[in-house]
């Protein structure tokens, strides 16, 4: 895929902001109108769209889970612009959000939509739940001490979290967890994709287990300073250290450099892998980037000048056209998207 330069600093047209009235309360089922300002970007000049208002916090799940639908055009967010923080399904058409639910604790990083788009889950204080899209009707799958780190699995049949120092693990369609294995300060939890395998990491080391029990080892990688996540084919997995984005193969046990960054502080990938958009920890270019795997080359594609590069949270549409991101850079976190069918080839959804 070439890119010249030129055309990615191509100047686009700002366009005014949608003149919205906020909703202060509302209860599940309700919609709130949008929120959408459009801006040209201060540095590149290309066009980003801001979905959200920053009078109100609005959060998006982080890159490793699955924040945006390959089918019905919507994010799945959390915000606390009905007064509590809560799910919200947020219409890329129309820029409209529905209230999903009506948790007391809702745990915002816990948020995940499931792989067949009909349902999320998420922790509402001790319980792990499931939310249907639809009916909004939710169930209890789990209840655990102060759950934290939720993943599910593609097929939505299994999720894996931390509880009490252990690593948990639920079947969601019986309900009900178990441990297999020990994950004292453990903070992140990775699913692998078609394994039955589970990814967590204690401080700045990986660890692999087994949902049979029978494995529970450390990887032998570079020291992990910021995102992990599985490949496509979770085959290997990707993270950061330092300046660098590697790539490692548990199989084999072997690491390999896929590129030098510009500082990255959080990334995520397209959905075959080719290209990474990542979010600079550097003051001086504060930029939400892609990375071309092939050519090892950035492209920079507007600021995100979030106080955290740490949860800017950069991802991309399942179709790779877009990409997603959220910053404070206006006042509280809000979300922002912006259209890269020119610069990324689509990938199959």
């Amino acid at each position: 895929m070439a890119v010249s330069r030129r055309e990615l600093f191509t100047t686009l047209p700002a366009l005014g902001a949608l003149s919205v009235t906020r909703i202060s309360a509302a209860g599940k089922g309700q919609l709130l109108a949008a929120n959408r300002v459009r801006f040209a970007d201060g540095a590149t000049e290309l066009e980003v769209q801001r979905l959200t208002d920053p009078s109100s916090a609005s959060f998006l799940p982080a890159p490793w889970m699955r924040p945006s639908s390959s089918r019905g055009g919507f994010l799945i967010c959390a915000s606390d612009r009905t007064g509590t923080m809560q799910a919200l399904r947020l219409d890329l058409r129309t820029g409209e959000s529905r209230v999903l639910t009506e948790a007391a604790q809702l745990d915002r990083a816990s948020l995940t939509l499931a792989a067949d788009e009909k349902s999320i889950f998420y922790f509402d204080g001790s319980a792990l739940k499931a939310t249907s899209l639809a009916s909004l009707r939710e169930r209890t799958v789990a209840e655990a001490e102060s759950p934290s780190a939720l993943t599910v699995s593609d097929d939505s049949l299994q999720a894996a979290f931390l509880s009490g120092g252990r690593l948990m693990v639920a079947n969601i369609a019986r309900s009900g967890s178990e441990p297999i294995a020990e994950a004292p300060d453990a903070n992140r939890v990775l699913l692998r994709p078609k394994r039955a395998a589970v990814l967590y990491r204690r401080g700045d080391a990986l660890w692999l287990a087994s949902l049979d029990k029978q494995e529970n080892r450390k990887l032998k990688t570079a020291p992990v300073t910021g995102t992990a996540q599985w490949s496509p084919d979770g085959r290997t997995v990707l993270y950061l250290s330092g300046l660098e984005l590697r790539e490692h193969t548990p199989d084999s046990n072997t690491d390999a450099l896929i590129a030098k960054t510009s500082q990255f502080g959080d990334f995520g990938r397209n959905a075959d892998g080719s290209v990474f958009v990542g979010a600079s920890s550097s003051k001086a270019g504060p930029y939400v980037l892609l990375l071309l795997r092939i050519s090892r080359r950035e492209l920079a594609l507007c600021e995100h000048r979030c106080s955290d590069p740490a949860q800017v949270h950069p991802s991309f549409a399942p179709s790779s056209q877009r990409i997603y991101f959220q910053s404070d850079r206006h006042g509280k976190m809000a979300i922002y998207s912006m259209v890269v069918d020119k610069l990324v080839e689509r990938t199959d959804t």
